[in-house]
């Protein structure tokens, strides 16, 4: 599965397994963003991110850990 910038609900998910000690209402953008770009089968140019993309990945994270 390719993994993109806009796939926020399935990169949560995938954030949540790899990182399940990490609460994602204290992850800064910057390591937000970097762990998103390490997942497994992320495929997508660093220059499509910005602070929106990263805020509703963050949102869904915490979403999905509730």
């Amino acid at each position: 599965m390719s993994l993109k910038w806009t796939d926020t609900l399935d990169i949560a998910i995938e954030l949540d397994e790899a990182h399940p000690d990490v609460d994602p209402t204290h992850v800064n953008f910057v390591d937000l963003m970097n762990w998103t770009m390490a997942l497994p089968g992320f495929d997508d140019n660093k220059d499509r991110c910005g602070e929106k993309i990263l805020e509703a990945i963050q949102m869904a994270w915490i979403e999905e850990r509730e």
